[in-house]
């Protein structure tokens, strides 16, 4: 009786598994048969039935460029991109993961556990000609060898969800607001796409947020691409100017390292003059006059909680206090002063930290930036609006997303946010990644690099075209 049950038992956990040396049998008397000589011996790791038939076929696994590592190869001093590629570190889970994103982690790590997930090595003969191995079972961890195959059992199909989860609505725009949104387009290459981010559009949604750039960039930025774009970094939502967006994963892995390579590497005495690194300009306009033309701000940052919880804001931390701070570098140029009281800067920030040149302009220059209310609440309480006989009023027109594109100049109450992102430099990330396919050890010393320039928004030309006319004015008197 027991060994009939010990059978019985064998005979259903093989109905029910898809290995490929088991089928259906007819005849139950020569199953239960068969089943207890399988109890009785050991299973073979190697299939014995090499049809391939019976089992879902994945792609034969290449390698894949590591973001990770390319962006920090960029910011080396080397002149080659190194252990550009991850077939080392990729395991046969993570590579049926990427195949097939549809299948339920949890599904996929239970086939393992039951040993339904096989493997085909791709083997070299003389050189040149490619034998396959045959079927072996593969754990989760196995690193994969390029032109690897994974086979799954049929039946992982049917174990899927029928119905995916349902995924967000994207953000659906009118002709207008689509018309709007290409227009901040400055550039476009298989692997990025450049904005000129106006005033008042927020980068990414959130409390209170109704629209976002990443929220506008699914819906009207894919052009000829499949996926969205990606965020890689960050503008304050009252900043304005350029703003780089990923067209691709392993684009958006290798700008991501390049930005947080950028601020990891900098230290109290600058960062390394590599050519082919992140290079950034800022243009803001200021109350006041910092005491020196030109230096370089270290001081580093913190965050703080006011009002009982509700909002936090960032300040230097200069008292020694053993909290958490971050290293924040800012190089700093007078462009031209007003007789007024207000002063140009460019700002190159040489980290990249939250409201760290707000911060540094409010509390190391002592002079805040026009329109910063945060950071800069107290000077303009005490500031009064710069009046001109040529200010003529400014037309209200309606704008897509409610956004506030007239005024907001010096003239104004109220000024917008006189802070813009205005030149970046960076690698040609297209042209790399051509080279990343062609070899996995590739020269970048001749890579170009991408210069963009964005033009002043209305409120920023505004302000300059007031305070250079008043300079003018003065000098003639």
């Amino acid at each position: 009786m027991a060994k009939w049950r010990l059978a019985t038992a064998t005979l259903r956990r093989q109905l029910q598994s898809s290995s490929p040396t088991i089928s259906t049998f007819k005849n139950p008397t020569k199953a239960l048969s068969a089943a207890a000589h399988q109890s009785t011996r050991s299973y073979s790791t190697t299939q014995t039935d090499d049809s391939r038939g019976k089992w879902l076929t994945l792609p034969p696994f290449s390698p894949t460029i590591d973001g990770t590592a390319v962006g920090k190869d960029l910011l080396s001093d080397g002149d080659s991109v190194k252990s550009s590629t991850d077939n080392s570190k990729t395991t046969a889970l993570r590579w049926i993961l990427r195949c097939r994103p549809d299948l339920p982690r949890t599904l996929v790590q239970k086939l393992f556990r039951l040993r339904q997930v096989r493997r085909e090595m791709s083997m070299s003969v003389d050189g040149d000609e490619l034998q396959r191995s045959q079927l072996k079972r593969v754990a989760a961890k196995e690193s994969l060898n390029v032109g690897d195959r994974i086979y799954l059992p049929l039946s992982v199909d049917n174990d899927t969800p029928q119905t995916p989860p349902a995924k967000k609505e994207s953000f659906q725009c009118s002709d207008e607001e689509r018309k709007f949104v290409c227009s901040l387009v400055l550039y476009k290459d298989p692997a990025i796409i450049v904005l000129n981010k106006p005033h008042g559009l927020a980068v990414q949604g959130g409390s209170g947020i109704k629209t976002s750039i990443d929220e506008l960039a699914a819906s009207c930025l894919k052009f000829d691409k499949s996926e969205s774009p990606r965020l890689v970094h960050r503008l304050d939502r009252d900043c304005s100017g350029l703003l780089v967006l990923a067209r691709t994963q392993t684009a958006a892995t290798v700008l991501h390292s390049i930005f947080r390579e950028k601020t990891t590497g900098a230290s109290a005495y600058g960062v390394k003059k590599n050519v082919k690194s992140l290079k950034r300009k800022y243009m803001a306009l200021v109350i006041g006059c910092p005491p020196r033309q030109r230096g370089q701000i270290s001081a580093p940052l913190r965050k703080v909680v006011v009002d009982d919880g509700k909002s936090e804001r960032i300040t230097v931390n200069d008292n020694g206090e053993l909290v958490s701070t971050q290293h924040a570098i800012t190089e700093y140029r007078v462009i031209e002063s007003s007789p007024h009281g207000y002063t140009w800067l460019e700002l190159r920030p040489l980290t990249g930290r939250k409201h760290q040149l707000r911060v540094h302009c409010a509390e190391v220059l002592g002079t805040p930036i026009v329109g910063d209310y945060k950071y800069g609440w107290q000077a303009h309480k005490a500031r009064e609006p710069f009046v001109s006989s040529e200010n003529n009023p400014t037309k209200q027109s309606s704008s897509p997303f409610g956004l506030d594109l007239d005024g907001g100049d010096v003239s104004s109450k109220q000024p917008h946010l006189h802070l813009h992102s205005k030149q970046i430099d960076l690698p040609n990330i297209s042209q790399l990644l051509e080279k990343m396919q062609v070899s996995s050890d590739s020269d970048i010393s001749d890579l170009d690099s991408l210069k963009f320039d964005a033009p002043l928004p209305s409120h920023m030309q505004l302000s300059f075209n007031l305070l250079k006319s008043r300079v003018e004015t003065c000098d003639k008197n």
